[in-house]
């Protein structure tokens, strides 16, 4: 299974969506056969790395986020099984990105997976301050582990019995 996280720019919540996403696979020894990325709605910035103040407060909890920005592009409709978008904006513009119906049906919102939270979006913390690349800390972790525990899910209803 291919998952693609996407937010606006892909320096704050895509990229650490992949990098705690990434972590937990690897921490917990699941779903190794998940690939996993992310990009942005938009491309000004493209080849960055995360914005910084997101890598430092990701660096405190072990996530080390070293993915470079890249675009959306109509080739991750046919590659991905899921596109995870952050908020109602990113699922819009995913729609109006998406070449088919049901390439469309693959866009799933990342707070759907969300275990232990009532937030309908992840916010962006760019424009704020510490507490904001927190929370949006504290939202990917419970999301991914609600992901993970669906996904578990979904192969396990799909076994022979």
């Amino acid at each position: 299974m291919k998952i693609l996280f996407v937010c606006l720019g892909n320096i704050c919540r895509s990229a650490t969506a992949q990098a705690v996403m990434e972590g937990i696979i690897a921490q917990h020894a699941v779903l190794t056969a998940l690939e996993i990325d992310s990009a942005g709605i938009l491309d000004y910035h493209q080849g960055e790395l995360p914005d910084s103040r997101m890598r430092m407060h990701a660096a405190r909890r072990g996530y080390d986020l070293t993915h470079r920005s890249r675009p959306v592009v109509t080739d991750d409709f046919d590659i991905f099984d899921l596109i995870i978008g952050m908020d109602d904006r990113n699922i819009s513009d995913l729609k109006d990105k998406a070449p088919s119906i049901e390439a469309e049906k693959k866009i799933h919102r990342m707070t759907d997976y969300a275990l232990h939270t009532d937030m309908d979006h992840v916010p962006d913390p760019y424009y704020g301050g510490a507490s904001g690349f927190e929370l949006v800390l504290d939202l990917l972790e419970d999301c991914c582990n609600g992901l993970v525990k669906h996904i578990q899910a979904s192969q396990a209803s799909q076994r022979p019995q």
